[in-house]
């Protein structure tokens, strides 16, 4: 059976999205993927005759879209799984959290209402996102509406936009900002930096800083519009000594997805990781293999989207005035930029006391 992941690429207007999808379906096929794309539904709906100002209201606009969202990205799956490629790597232009950028509150609150879903399961559908930004951000010299029928933002109107967009997916499990830090042509060999890193091309290698900080302010994290809550069970399962086995539920307000992460050390920063998505039954199942010599760590984490950078800021309950602040890299010699209100106290990525299989130990 193939293996099948799904993968969103996703900015501000005039990102590059579209000479994007040619380096992807280039590099990836090399590497030996079936590469599939699910094309923009709102370019097809607006170029079609179907647009927010056709439409009765923008909520019904977005009804229809995201209606047909959905139909298109069960239709690609349904057909991947009968493909003989060993791996399937299926790219959305856009996912369904784009949506929530261009409704009010109250209209995703109740699209997600007349759909019968949530936020968490919407969001964390796909394996991983990659938000490319706009060119009005860092590169206005190059924004432009002529490429595409369906943009019609002054530059101002897409950096508002851009905003939007990372804000919708802050929270994702595995979330990526590629910022106008360099020219275009290295921005698109940065994407393809990134999804090689998530894909384990050529090995699943993570990249991980972790910096013992200060009790953060939680109202200002809650007032960050770039900021998630998220809540975390996470179990350790039985293992060989030289790995590491968890399990996890996550997700917020009685909804959740389950993972199970393999953690093997290569050397001080980096380690082989392999996560896959679980059922709820699987997770369940899992459980029973818990092992007992540890507790359960059960922590609210803060993924904050600052400076193009992911951190995840992991709150326990039985500290209350320190926390743990991680980001993922895909170079180790990357320089990371803390937001002035993060205190940090010291780096502890080479620190074994302060990994989560040991706090499991002190509660």
């Amino acid at each position: 059976m193939s293996e099948i992941i799904k993968i969103v690429i996703t900015g501000g207007p005039c990102a590059g999205k579209s000479t994007a999808m040619s380096w992807v379906q280039k590099a990836f096929t090399q590497m030996g993927y079936a590469v599939l794309f699910v094309p923009e539904t709102a370019t097809e709906l607006i170029t079609g005759g179907v647009a927010p100002w056709t439409c009765g209201t923008n909520a019904d606009y977005q009804r229809c879209q995201m209606k047909l969202q959905l139909e298109k990205e069960k239709v690609f799956c349904e057909a991947a799984a009968t493909m003989p490629a060993d791996k399937v790597l299926i790219i959305c232009d856009r996912g369904t959290l784009d949506n929530k950028a261009y409704m009010s509150d109250p209209e995703f609150c109740s699209l997600l209402a007349s759909l019968r879903m949530n936020e968490v399961e919407l969001r964390d559908n796909y394996d991983a996102v990659f938000h490319l930004v706009t060119a009005a951000k860092g590169a206005v010299s190059f924004y432009t509406t002529d490429n595409n029928s369906a943009r019609t933002e002054t530059t101002a109107e897409a950096a508002a936009k851009d905003d939007k967009l990372i804000s919708a997916w802050t929270g994702h499990p595995h979330f990526r900002v590629i910022d106008n830090s360099t020219d275009f042509e290295n921005k698109m060999r940065r994407l393809i930096a990134e999804i090689s890193s998530f894909l384990g091309e050529p090995e699943p290698l993570e990249i991980e800083r972790k910096f013992l900080i200060e009790y953060p302010d939680i109202a200002w994290l809650q007032s960050e519009p770039h900021c998630q809550r998220i809540e975390i069970i996470q179990t350790y399962l039985k293992s060989d000594e030289d790995k590491e086995v968890r399990v996890r539920q996550r997700g917020i307000n009685g909804n959740y997805i389950y993972f199970q992460t393999t953690k093997k050390k290569i050397s001080d920063l980096k380690r082989v990781e392999i996560e896959k998505r679980l059922s709820q039954a699987e997770y369940l199942s899992l459980l029973m293999e818990a092992d007992t010599t540890k507790r359960q760590i059960r922590k609210t984490r803060y993924c904050l989207t600052y400076m193009g950078q992911y951190f995840e800021i992991d709150i326990y309950p039985f500290w209350n005035d320190k926390a743990i602040a991680e980001i993922e890299l895909s170079d180790e010699n990357t320089k990371i930029i803390f937001p002035k209100q993060i205190r940090v106290i010291k780096d502890v990525t080479d620190d074994d006391s302060y990994k989560n299989a040991s706090l499991a130990g002190i509660q």
